[in-house]
């Protein structure tokens, strides 16, 4: 008995931990300056959360998780900011406009939107576990969900990342143009 409460409060100890630790790479990532110090905040992210699929036993999420996002998608991310190079703007000279203020409002209304419809989906489920099936998380069950129920998200988001990497090297050849 003793040894499976000390292992609930460990499986306790490294969710919170977890999810500080994703919830201040997320404040980094849009709070540094230096585009490259946001993005290897955004691996930390990653890596934070690629943790948290770990508690949830999704141990195949996890690995493609730090595999693809944190290791391919990010190099990219790191060599478009490489090609891009530092840029010389200041974002916060003279205060916030109106499309800052704008922007933490609805930031603080999606925040409370997701508050209250976690609250309401779970209606009291959250302090009770389900069971787990023996195939969750499994590279068949995954690729089952994303060509079924979720192919239109994961064609919009692969479209979207080529759309970004096209945007990073027009954005890359413009800057070299005018140098």
């Amino acid at each position: 008995m003793i040894l499976a409460s000390a292992g609930n409060i460990l499986v306790w100890i490294v969710w919170v931990g977890a999810g500080f630790a994703c919830l201040a790479s997320g404040v980094a990532v849009v709070s540094f300056r230096n585009p490259f110090y946001s993005a290897l905040a955004l691996i930390g992210n990653l890596g934070s959360l690629a943790v948290l699929y770990l508690l949830l036993s999704a141990e195949f999420v996890a690995a493609a998780q730090v595999l693809v996002y944190a290791g391919a998608v990010m190099v990219m991310f790191l060599f478009v900011i490489a090609y891009i190079g530092p840029r010389m703007e200041t974002p916060w000279a003279g205060g916030p406009n109106w499309q800052s203020i704008a922007a933490v409002l609805a930031a603080g209304s999606i925040f409370l939107e997701i508050i209250v419809a976690v609250a309401l989906k779970a209606g009291g489920r959250l302090s009770h576990s389900d069971h787990v099936n023996a195939t969750f998380g499994t590279p068949g069950w995954i690729g089952r969900l994303f060509l079924t129920d979720h192919l239109l998200a994961f064609e919009i988001t692969s479209i979207v990342l080529l759309i970004a990497a096209v945007g990073g090297v027009i954005l890359g050849s413009h800057t070299k143009r005018a140098a």
